[in-house]
């Protein structure tokens, strides 16, 4: 008599070998569909009953759902939603937290806490106007400060800010990118953006801001050498990613220097780690966008789509499709130029006259 040939455990017959190419991919090479019964969840994995063979039908796998990420997912860090709303950046916004200066919904808040949305957040008691994320708009200004401004909002002292100047908004803040202190010039940027501030301005995103720099001392290549190694400071190492000689006269020199942090007076410090006295200090750059060379000190302009894109996707941030600047309007010319600094010698004026009141 003639035994039956039957197929080993350990392999698939053709047919076997087809239906699992189905599952995978649909039927392939069949011309037949693959249906999802009623009921099924969508992505979930499908796998042979034990002891499946010829005929068995095939058993759903469930997919899990982590409830927990799920709400997570509808709700956003109470410094990030805070940051959006203009109120700051979120170091700043960290800080008034930990201050016990917010609430959300009458308790206080505490960092760590999310929100969706829909709670009633309060600063130091007044009600905050949230923004929804796809209703924000992302803007930047460029400033060009000059030295003797504070970058700060009020100064005690009746100082002028480099707020001062800054065009109003129906909502929302500016929030400035850094800071400059007030023998500093050059390149400022502010944002309505408090998230987009506080990744431009994070070490871990490495940033380049490039300085030229005045300097008055004795400067030989060892002390460049040492400046672009790496020098031990109070708060910690720091360093130079550049050093270029722009030119000089006697023991007057000037440099183009590169950072890629902005802790306080970094730049000067580093110098005077050399015994070399910094006598002037311009930003000239921040990432990749330069300081307009016709945009008088005191004056601002607003960036265009393009450039706030640029910023944006520097951080991973995700891209804007609007811009409040009209895709038509001129880059800085003369005229626009004479107008601004018109604008700031005016407002100096009624600066100088209003400190002059004061001291009456």
């Amino acid at each position: 008599m003639s035994q039956d040939k039957r197929t080993p455990k350990d392999k698939k017959s053709p047919k076997d070998k087809q239906a699992s190419t189905d599952n995978k991919y649909g039927s392939r090479g069949t011309g037949k569909k693959s249906v999802v019964k009623k009921g099924a969840v969508k992505g979930a994995k499908v796998e042979p009953k034990k002891g499946a063979g010829k005929g068995n039908k095939l058993v759903e796998k469930p997919v899990k759902v982590d409830f927990q990420k799920a709400t997570l997912k509808d709700s956003e860090k109470l410094q990030k939603v805070l940051a959006r709303a203009g109120k700051g950046s979120r170091r700043e916004i960290e800080a008034m937290i930990s201050a016990g200066r917010v609430s959300v919904d009458g308790n206080n808040a505490y960092l760590g806490d999310r929100v969706e949305g829909t709670e009633q957040i309060r600063i130091d008691g007044h009600q905050v106007k949230l923004t929804a994320q796809e209703d924000d708009l992302c803007r930047i200004l460029m400033y060009n400060k000059p030295e003797g401004e504070m970058c700060t909002r009020k100064d005690p002292e009746g100082r002028i800010t480099v707020f001062d100047r800054l065009p109003p908004l129906e909502s929302g803040r500016w929030v400035a990118v850094g800071r400059l202190d007030i023998n500093t010039s050059g390149m400022l940027l502010f944002t309505t953006d408090g998230e987009l501030a506080n990744r431009l301005m994070h070490p871990s995103q490495k940033v380049e801001r490039e300085y030229a720099v005045r300097v008055f001392g004795e400067i030989n290549e060892a002390m460049l050498q040492t400046l672009r190694a790496g020098v031990k400071l109070e708060d910690g190492m720091a360093r130079f990613q550049k050093i270029t000689y722009r030119g000089g006269e006697g023991r007057n020199h000037w440099f183009h220097v590169v950072l890629s942090e902005g802790r306080n007076r970094e730049v000067r410090r580093l110098w005077e780690s050399q015994d070399v006295q910094v006598s002037r200090l311009i930003r000239v750059r921040y990432g990749d966008m330069e300081m307009q060379r016709q945009l008088p000190l005191g004056g601002w302009t607003e960036l265009g789509l393009k450039e706030v894109n640029y910023f944006r996707k520097l951080v991973d941030l995700t891209s804007e499709t609007q811009s409040k600047v009209k895709v038509d309007e001129k880059a800085m010319d003369n005229a626009k130029s004479r107008r601004i600094r018109r604008s700031v010698k005016k407002h100096q004026q009624r600066t100088q006259q209003a400190n002059r009141r004061r001291r009456k």
